[in-house]
């Protein structure tokens, strides 16, 4: 008898989040669920890990499902690195990360606790996926993306994927009659034009909110926002090896040893 495939879930939602609890049951669906995901939102982390402070962990029980699970206080990337290293009796065969409540395309993938959860997986050589829906509301309606996340699991279960690659996918908040389909794009040229709104407390002292608006700098075709916009779901294939692998040539043309 064949073994189930151990899936790892995580999230930078919190474990109660809607999209993960879409996420673990489709994951049920498919093999043997692990559950291990912050115990309150950590969206905006990126792939911060927790070194001078303690981290816990507790099992608990959400629902009726089969999946175990766990919370933990720290961050996505914690929650990963605790699961391979303290939690499992195996390592896991994939790891998907979400359902997240709004985008990770384009440039949201450096700030994505999400993405950053996924990738340290594949640091750890795991078949990663990362989802996210262009829905930034808690109460979300993700049915019209189950059986987009699934058939995606199961494709990357069948073929794996390159060592030092994970794969980022984006699905447009539209009815699943109104998606088009997939398309494997290249991450979108963009960036976010911030600002902070300074106000004061009560006592006088200055603080800020964060606040911005993304603006996609690519006019391309084959990107994930051009994807997106036009209600195809984004599937973005993404390394987590930030060598500029085309400007070391040039770079070693200057004199830096003088």
């Amino acid at each position: 008898m064949t073994e189930k495939p151990l899936i790892l879930v995580t999230n930078d939602d919190g474990i109660n989040a809607p999209g993960i609890r879409t996420l673990i049951s489709i994951m049920n669906t498919i093999g043997e669920v692990v559950v291990v995901a912050p115990d309150s939102p950590q969206s905006g982390m990126g792939h911060a890990i927790t070194v001078d402070a303690t981290l816990y962990v507790n099992k608990i029980k959400v629902d009726n499902g089969p999946q175990i699970e766990y919370r933990c206080s720290g961050t996505p990337a914690d929650c990963v690195k605790l699961a391979i290293r303290e939690l499992l009796n195996r390592k896991p065969d994939l790891c998907v990360s979400g359902i997240n409540h709004g985008s990770n395309a384009s440039i949201n993938v450096i700030y994505s606790g999400t993405m950053s959860a996924a990738v340290e997986a594949g640091i750890e050589g795991i078949p990663a996926i990362g989802f996210s829906l262009l829905n930034y509301a808690w109460d979300a309606n993700f049915e019209a993306s189950k059986i987009f996340v699934k058939n995606i699991t199961k494709e990357v279960l069948k073929n794996k994927l390159p060592d030092g690659v994970v794969l980022n996918v984006n699905i447009p908040n539209l009815p699943q009659k109104d998606i088009k389909g997939i398309k494997v794009c290249r991450q979108a040229k963009g960036n976010w034009v911030e600002a902070f709104d300074k106000r004061q407390n009560p006592s006088g002292k200055d603080y800020y909110w964060l606040s911005g608006e993304f603006v996609n700098l690519d006019s391309g075709t084959d990107t994930d926002e051009y994807a997106l916009e036009n209600g195809y779901i984004s599937v973005v294939p993404t390394q987590f090896d930030l060598t500029a692998h085309t400007f070391l040539k040039e770079l070693n043309t200057w004199n830096l040893n003088r």
